[in-house]
């Protein structure tokens, strides 16, 4: 893993005000970077950094909106000169199962989860690209990596779609010398689980016993006792942006390290007890 020298950066971190993305925005800051933070308000940024530091942007942004992404693009280009790394962080929990979550709850876990992304990349790649360089950062979870848990599947889907969307956005960037990388945490000591973020479908359906059973965990057991510490991720973050040639795919904790090592011997499994009748569907020669 071969070290670049560390020239300052300008960060563009989304949900900012907690969390990974708070712990990166602090780091950054400290080692002489300037970062723009967004937050829904700017209360929550000032309440999360205090005094203003003058590398510090604070930014209050509805991300679902593609306009006021924009805006606050336009805002750190005009207020930095430029962009270096872009993270998109923020994100939120939707728990239920598939046959019980409403069209309306699946909709608008994606637009913050995918589609907020998406507005952000929109905006932030023509900077990136005239430039020649910059790196993204989409964080998303191991259970976009690894998804089976029941009662998570919108949370799980959204995870997969940014996973496979920054494997595609590494392809197409690289001849711009842009880098992106997808981050996989395993379950980290934030809010994300709390009964004030996480979202709880307003419907169950009583036969989905492990769904429940999943719930009651992660809300009763798994809260505030997760493995993962948020200032180790984001630092893990920061030495993925400095170094030449960064992963695509950049785990996070030992239970995703874990977990993804099971989710390749699985996926082997099927693969090789299938190869056969796979390789049978093609055209004969």
């Amino acid at each position: 893993m071969q070290q670049q020298a560390h020239p300052s950066k300008v960060w563009f971190i989304t949900g900012a005000a907690r969390g990974i993305g708070l712990s990166l925005a602090r780091q950054a800051l400290a080692r002489g970077d300037a970062v723009a933070a967004t937050s829904r308000t700017l209360a929550s940024l000032q309440q999360a950094f205090g005094d203003s530091d003058k590398q510090l942007l604070p930014l209050e942004v509805d991300l679902v909106k593609e306009t006021s992404v924009q805006a606050a693009i336009d805002k750190t280009v005009a207020t930095f000169g430029r962009m270096d790394c872009v993270v998109n962080n923020a994100g939120y929990g939707q728990q239920g199962t598939i046959e019980a979550l409403s069209d309306a709850e699946l909709r608008r876990n994606f637009d913050v989860n995918v589609f907020a992304p998406l507005h952000v990349l929109r905006h932030a790649l023509p900077h990136l690209r005239a430039q020649r360089g910059g790196h993204v950062f989409n964080v998303a979870s191991i259970v976009g990596f690894q998804g089976g848990y029941a009662g998570w599947g919108s949370y799980v889907a959204s995870k997969f779609a940014i996973a496979g969307l920054t494997e595609t956005l590494a392809a197409e960037l690289a001849e711009l010398g842009i880098k992106a990388t997808v981050v996989y945490p395993g379950p980290v000591r934030t809010g994300f689980l709390s009964k004030d973020t996480l979202v709880v479908a307003k419907r169950s359906i009583a036969d989905y016993t492990e769904a429940q059973a999943s719930l009651d965990l992660h809300l009763n057991g798994l809260d505030g006792k997760q493995a993962g510490d948020p200032e180790k991720v984001a630092t893990l973050i920061l030495q993925a942006a400095t170094v030449a040639e960064p992963p695509v795919h950049l785990f996070a904790g030992k239970i995703a390290n874990t977990l993804a090592e099971q989710k390749m011997q699985a996926v082997r499994k099927d693969l090789q007890a299938w190869r056969g009748a796979s390789d049978a569907t093609d055209f004969a020669e």
